[in-house]
């Protein structure tokens, strides 16, 4: 089964690798570790009830585990592969497809792939504003020659 534990958001990965060291050092029945990055104070276990409760036994940043066991169903487009990664470089030229600069285009000037955000500073403006957006919102216009 698969279980939600509640986390302090920006604890997750502390919380995970934490659980992790003491699952395998007591031999507990904990198969498999998840914190998806869209779900923020969240993660999720795969094992028995009983060992996910020794196993989050006073390590801190957490704040409960939900004992109704959570479906693959529900989580599975959290850990499925993303789709086609987009090529950026310094210096491209992009447009903003969604959220507040929707239809600004600008040039890249930091692109961060682990992160999938990238800063660009918009060039419809009189004074350059560096803008970091997530990838998903900017669309490639022009290659940096």
């Amino acid at each position: 089964m698969i279980y939600a534990v509640k986390t302090v958001v920006g604890r997750e990965n502390i919380v995970l690798e934490a659980i992790a060291a003491k699952a395998k050092a007591r031999g507990l029945n904990v198969k498999a570790l998840v914190h998806p990055e869209e779900i923020k104070g969240y993660i999720f276990i795969e094992g028995d009830i009983k060992d996910i409760e020794k196993a989050i036994q006073m390590i801190p940043h957490i704040r409960g585990l939900i004992k109704t066991p959570v479906k693959v169903d529900e989580i599975r487009r959290f850990l499925e592969p993303r789709k086609a990664e987009i090529e950026l470089n310094v210096g491209d030229i992009v447009e903003i497809i969604g959220g507040p600069f929707k239809g600004e285009r600008g040039k890249v000037v930091r692109y961060d792939k682990t992160k999938r955000e990238t800063t660009i500073e918009l060039l419809e403006v009189s004074v350059p504003i560096p803008v970091t957006v997530s990838v998903e919102f900017v669309k490639l216009v022009e290659k940096k020659k």
